[in-house]
């Protein structure tokens, strides 16, 4: 029997309401996941959702079982994101997904740490200095091959920390591919508000906001500030590369509808078979 790969929740990066969310997390702590993310790594605008709320809902999830992790954004702009990474820090209670390296600066030493998809590393040294600082797992970025994934940290060599703990990796396996960051929001701008007085029409675009091309070819989603691919990768019927990737979990992103089926599906054929 092949080792299971453990699943993880990504953090939610679209606006979903408040009750919304919190039936999600509720939902999830009776999947089969073992990791779930946690926080807003979006736009720092969106509040359905407090640090005290995440960490209430962090709390429910580890006492159901799972694992969790704190996220923080991607795209920090202001002080006041400073701050609320350094608060993420400070909980005492969580590993925290470090999503840029102002992150990085702030929190090594501080709280286990794992590197997000958005921060780029395309070499095993690269990988080897983030383990340095206390990085326990990395979420290999979304345009390295499985390939290059076994390449920068191998099953047979892994990367490891100065205690000696071997780096795990993660990729991602469904949703779709985040593609950039940009201060500007394309969702405000399509709607014709201002960015700072958005008013939040993201809320109503469960799964983000759809373009197609000139023909009506989906094209991409905008979500906010995040533009993401208009297809969803699934690796699904992918589970021995994976694991000749040396591959220890995978990363599921959620989407609005039937996201603990892809949950079962993915626990169902990669680890039963």
């Amino acid at each position: 029997m092949n080792t299971p790969l453990e699943l993880t929740v990504g953090p939610v990066l679209y606006h979903w309401p408040r009750q919304v969310l919190l039936d999600f997390y509720a939902a999830m702590a009776d999947s089969p996941a073992t990791t779930v993310v946690l926080g807003e790594v979006v736009c720092a605008r969106r509040r359905e959702l407090r640090l005290a709320d995440w960490l209430a809902v962090g709390r429910e999830l580890a006492a159901a079982g799972k694992q969790v992790v704190l996220a923080t954004q991607a795209l920090v702009e202001t002080e006041a994101d400073l701050r609320l990474i350094t608060h993420q820090g400070e909980q005492g209670e969580f590993a925290v997904e470090a999503g840029d390296a102002s992150a990085l600066a702030l929190l090594a030493g501080k709280v286990p740490l794992v590197l997000g998809p958005h921060i780029n590393v395309y070499s095993r040294a690269a990988l080897q200095e983030h383990a340095d600082l206390g990085v326990r797992a990395w979420v290999a970025q979304v345009e390295l091959s499985l390939d290059a994934v076994a390449h920068i940290n191998p099953a047979a060599d892994p990367v490891c920390t100065p205690e000696g703990r071997a780096i795990r990796t993660e990729v991602w396996a469904f949703g779709r591919v985040p593609l950039s960051f940009s201060a500007r929001c394309f969702t405000a701008r399509h709607h014709h508000v201002a960015k700072d007085q958005c008013g939040y029409p993201c809320i109503d675009d469960g799964d983000g906001l759809a373009v197609r091309s000139t023909d009506g070819t989906p094209f991409l989603v905008l979500n906010g500030n995040q533009t993401q691919s208009a297809a969803v990768q699934c690796l699904l019927g992918d589970g021995a590369a994976l694991r000749a990737a040396g591959v220890h979990s995978l990363r599921l992103s959620p989407c609005a509808q039937g996201f603990l089926q892809v949950l079962r599906d993915h626990d169902a054929v990669i680890n039963r078979g």
